[in-house]
C-alpha cells in the first residue's frame, strides 16, 4: 500500500498494543540514488543493530518474543519483495504479538531506522507527505478537454470533455459578410467549451482535492482560456504544460512530475537564500539546531527550514514539551527529560502544532554551511 494521505497515518496511531512494544522500520530504497548492493547492506546493517538493541532491551518475555517476531516479519518481507522494488522508500509496521503487520511504500526515501517503542512511530510520515502537493492536470485543445489528478508521483484520471466545436474556417474558404458569420459562430461554439470545462476545473477545485493548478493549451487559445478561469484557479496556477488531451498517460505524469520538482527546486533555492539574507543582516532568522529548538520553545519560530533525513538524537520534557538535545534535566520546570531517537522529528510536529509552516530541503544546499537547519522568526532576535 503506498502513502498517500493523513488517514493511514491516523490509522497506524490509533493502534492499541495494549502494553505490548510494536516496531516501526524505514528504509531508504531509491534506487536512483542508492545501488541494489547499498540498499541491501543497509538491510543487513539495520537488522544487526536492531537485534543488538532488542538483546539489550529490560522487557518481560512476552514483549521480547513479539519484537523478535516483528524482526523476523522484516525480514520475510524484505526477502520476498526487495528484489523487484522500485518505491523510493519502504515503511513496515508491526506487532506480531496482535498479528499486525503493515506495509508502507514511501515516495521519498526515507532515514534508515527501527524503532520500538509502545505506539508506531508515524513522524516521518508526516514529514514526507508535507513535501507534495496535489496536482490538478487539465488539458484542453478547440474540442477536448482532460483531467489528471497527480500525488505522490501517481496520476488517475478524473473527467474528460469533449465539444461540438466547429473546425476553424479555412483561409480564403468563405469571404465578406458570410465568413465573419461563420466565424463568429465558431468563436461562440469555442468559449462555451472553455467555459464547461473552466467550470468543471472549478469544481474539483471547490471540493478541496487539489493545491496547484497545471494547464496545458495552445498558446494561440491561452489568452482566451485564462481570463475564463476563476480568480480562485488563476491563484493555483502553478505550471504549464505541452501534453495534449490525447496523449498516453504516462507521457502528462512524465512532463508533470519533471514541473513539480522544477518548482519544488526553484521554491527551496529562494527559501534558503532568503533565511541565508535574513541571517546576515541579523534579522528575524535564526540557525543551527540548538538555537532552533531555542526558538521553537519560545513559539517563535514561523517558518521551519531543514535538511531532509537530518536526524539527531535528543530529549523532550514531557511536563511542557520542551525539545533538548543534551539536557536531561528540563531547566525550566526541573523535570526529568525523555530521550528521544530523533529530536528533528519532534521540531517538525512542534513547528506545525504551533501553525508553522515547514519546509525541507533536499541536500547539499547553502544551508549545510549553517547546521543543516534554521527558521524564519516571529521577531527579529
Amino acid at each position: 500500500m503506498k502513502l498517500t494521505d493523513r488517514s493511514q497515518i491516523e490509522h497506524l496511531s490509533r493502534f492499541q498494543g495494549n502494553g505490548t512494544p510494536v516496531t516501526s522500520y524505514f528504509l531508504d530504497t531509491d534506487k536512483g540514488r542508492l545501488t541494489k548492493k547499498e540498499i541491501s547492506a543497509s538491510l543487513n546493517q539495520l537488522h544487526h543493530e536492531a537485534k543488538a538493541r532488542l538483546e539489550a532491551m529490560d522487557l518481560g518475555r512476552e514483549g521480547r518474543d513479539s519484537l523478535a517476531g516483528d524482526l523476523e516479519a522484516v525480514d520475510r518481507y524484505c526477502e520476498q519483495s526487495l528484489p523487484a522494488f522500485n518505491q523510493a522508500g519502504l515503511a513496515l509496521f508491526s506487532c506480531s504479538a496482535k498479528g499486525f503487520f503493515q506495509p508502507l511504500f514511501l515516495p521519498h526515501g526515507p532515514r534508515n531506522r527501527v524503532i520500538f517503542d509502545q505506539s508506531f512511530y508515524v513522524r516521518p510520515l508526516l514529514a514526507i507527505l508535507e513535501k507534495y502537493h496535489r496536482i490538478c492536470a487539465f488539458l484542453i485543445s478547440r474540442r477536448d478537454a482532460r483531467w489528471y489528478g497527480i500525488f505522490t508521483g501517481d496520476i488517475v484520471p478524473l473527467e474528460s470533455l469533449t465539444s461540438d466545436v466547429p473546425p476553424k474556417v479555412k483561409e480564403g474558404g468563405f469571404e465578406g459578410t458570410e465568413g465573419k458569420r461563420i466565424e463568429r459562430r465558431i468563436e461562440a461554439h469555442l468559449l462555451e467549451h472553455f467555459r464547461k470545462a473552466a467550470q468543471i476545473t472549478f469544481d474539483m477545485f471547490k471540493k478541496g482535492k487539489y493545491d496547484w493548478l497545471f494547464l496545458s493549451c495552445e498558446d494561440a487559445l491561452h489568452t482566451s482560456l485564462e481570463p475564463i478561469l476563476h480568480s480562485y484557479l488563476r491563484e493555483r496556477l502553478k505550471g504549464r504544460l505541452k501534453a495534449k488531451p490525447g496523449d498516453p498517460q504516462d507521457k502528462v505524469l512524465k512532463e508533470v512530475l519533471a514541473v513539480e520538482e522544477g518548482l519544488r527546486s526553484a521554491d527551496e533555492a529562494a527559501i534558503i537564500q532568503g533565511l541565508i539574507g535574513e541571517l546576515e543582516r541579523g534579522g528575524k532568522a535564526c540557525s543551527g539546531l540548538k538555537e532552533t529548538l531555542q526558538r521553537l520553545n519560545q513559539v517563535e519560530v514561523q517558518t521551519l527550514v531543514v535538511t531532509h533525513n537530518l536526524s539527531r538524537e535528543g530529549h523532550v520534557c514531557p511536563n511542557d514539551g520542551f525539545l533538548y538535545l543534551e539536557e536531561q534535566t528540563c531547566p525550566v520546570c526541573l523535570k526529568k527529560t525523555n530521550r528521544v531517537p530523533d529530536i528533528i522529528d519532534e521540531a517538525i510536529e512542534a513547528a506545525m502544532n504551533h501553525g508553522g509552516r515547514v519546509v525541507q530541503v533536499n541536500p547539499p544546499t547553502r544551508l549545510d554551511r549553517y547546521g543543516k537547519i534554521g527558521a524564519f522568526l516571529k521577531f527579529k532576535t
